[in-house]
């Protein structure tokens, strides 16, 4: 009898553990997916191919963490082309392409080698793209680099 005893005695001590346990399970909140990136990345389509100042050039792809809720203008009419000369979609992007020459070809090579020199960089054409037109930017990116 004392088994049987014993036996029920840690059925219901371990019952009520499994059920909270359980219960717990069910009800906590699920985990929160935070995304890294908010908005969306647009990538220029053409890249650019530009002289510096010490003789050096540049070739270089860039792309712009767009704002949250601000338009790439993918909606809009896609151009079919693609190559050297493709235009994107994004409505302001000659303006925004010229900015990027602007404030590339103003530097030199190891400027563009050097992370600082990139993170200023990136700094410089972000300004002047809140300055100059309506794209909001969160961020400047250089996905393909090549200075010689």
């Amino acid at each position: 009898m004392s088994k049987l005893k014993s036996k029920k005695v840690m059925l219901a001590l371990a019952l009520p553990v499994l059920v909270l346990g359980i219960g717990y399970n069910m009800t906590k909140p699920k985990p929160v997916n935070k995304d890294k990136i908010k908005g969306t990345i647009y990538v220029l389509p053409a890249p650019f191919l530009l002289n510096l100042t010490d003789g050096r050039f540049a070739k270089l792809t860039v792309g712009l963490e767009l704002a949250p809720g601000q338009s790439d203008g993918a909606s809009a009419t896609a151009s079919a082309s693609s190559g050297e000369n493709a235009v994107g979609t994004l409505p302001e992007e000659p303006l925004v392409r010229e900015i990027v020459t602007n404030t590339i070809t103003n530097e030199n090579g190891e400027t563009l080698v050097s992370d600082h020199g990139r993170s200023a960089i990136k700094r410089q054409i972000q300004q002047a793209i809140e300055r100059q037109t309506d794209v909001k930017v969160q961020a400047v990116l250089f996905p393909d680099l090549t200075v010689q």
